[in-house]
C-alpha cells in the first residue's frame, strides 16, 4: 500500500531536501526514522526538493509498504517520538498506488520573506534588507510572469531537468507587517505558485525582483531577463532562510485524500 506522509521542517542543519552524500538531509533522517520504526528498510520520495537551508511548512513524501489502518493511525504520533525537534509530522494516509508525491501534484506555492528593520526573531526566517525598496514595482514586476512559460532565466545550470517550462499561476507581493509594529515595521512576503519549479528558481525570481526594487532594472528590463533564457542575465539568488515551501496541492483524488 502507498502512503502519503504530511510533514513540516525547519531547514536551517540540513542540506535541503534530497539525501546528499556529505550533509544531513531532510528525507535521509526521515527515512532513517520510518526505517526504524517499521523495520525494515523505507524508500520515500518527495513532492520537491528543497535547497540546504530552505524550511517548509508543508512537503509531502510517499513510501510503499502493506500497513494496516490502525498501524497507519499509529505512525504520526511514533514518528514524532522518534524525529528531531526541527521536524514534524502532521499526519499519514493511505493513496492509490499510482498516486505519486512529486508528479501527481498540480501546484506548489512558495512564500519569501523580507524585512526591514533589525528583528533577532527573524533572523532565521526572513531575510534584513536595509535598502529601500519599490514593491508597488516589484509587484508589476512580478505579474509579468504569467505571460511566460521558459524560465531558464532563473534555474541553475547542468540540472538534470528536461525542460525548463513552468506555469506560473500567482506572484505577488504583500505587506505582512503586524499592527502592533506600526507603521515601518516593513514586513514584506512574496507568494508564487506553479504546476513546478526549477532549481533555485524562486531564489533567482526574488533576487532580480529585488533589483526592480532597487531601480537597477525596469520592468521592462525584468522582461528581457525572462526572454534571454540566461541565468547570467538575471540578478543574485537571495538567502535561503527566508524561502519556505508553503503548499503542495494535488487533484481530484489527492485533493480528497488530503484535506
Amino acid at each position: 500500500m502507498r502512503y502519503f506522509i504530511q510533514l513540516s521542517f525547519d531547514g536551517t542543519a540540513y542540506h535541503g531536501w534530497q539525501i546528499q552524500p556529505n550533509g544531513v538531509s531532510v528525507q535521509e533522517t526521515l527515512q532513517k526514522a520510518l526505517s526504524t520504526l517499521l523495520r525494515q528498510p523505507i524508500e520515500v520520495v518527495g513532492a520537491g526538493r528543497t535547497d540546504a537551508g530552505v524550511h517548509a511548512r508543508m512537503m509531502v513524501a510517499h513510501f510503499d509498504l502493506p500497513l494496516t489502518p490502525s498501524q497507519g493511525g499509529d505512525l504520526v504520533y511514533k514518528l514524532n517520538k522518534l524525529l528531531p525537534r526541527d521536524i514534524a509530522v502532521q499526519r499519514a494516509w493511505p493513496v492509490p498506488d499510482d498516486m505519486h508525491a512529486r508528479f501527481s501534484a498540480t501546484s506548489r506555492t512558495y512564500h519569501y520573506y523580507i524585512h526591514t528593520r533589525k528583528d533577532p526573531f527573524l533572523r532565521d526566517r526572513s531575510w534584513l534588507v536595509t535598502f529601500p525598496l519599490d514593491f508597488d514595482r516589484m509587484n508589476e514586476a512580478a505579474s509579468r510572469l504569467l505571460q511566460f512559460e521558459d524560465f531558464t532565466s532563473f534555474s541553475k545550470v547542468n540540472t538534470d531537468t528536461k525542460t525548463n517550462l513552468c506555469h506560473i499561476t500567482e506572484a505577488r507581493w504583500n505587506d505582512v507587517t503586524p499592527p502592533w509594529e506600526g507603521q515601518g515595521g516593513g514586513r514584506w512576503m512574496f507568494t508564487i505558485t506553479a504546476n513546478r519549479f526549477l532549481r533555485n528558481m524562486v531564489r533567482a525570481i526574488v533576487g532580480t525582483l529585488v533589483e526592480v526594487g532597487r531601480g537597477r532594472m525596469t520592468v521592462d528590463e525584468f522582461c528581457r531577463v525572462v526572454e534571454r533564457k540566461d541565468r547570467c542575465s538575471a540578478g543574485e539568488s537571495v538567502p535561503a532562510h527566508g524561502l519556505f515551501l508553503e503548499n503542495v496541492e494535488y487533484g481530484a483524488i489527492g485533493t480528497e485524500t488530503a484535506n
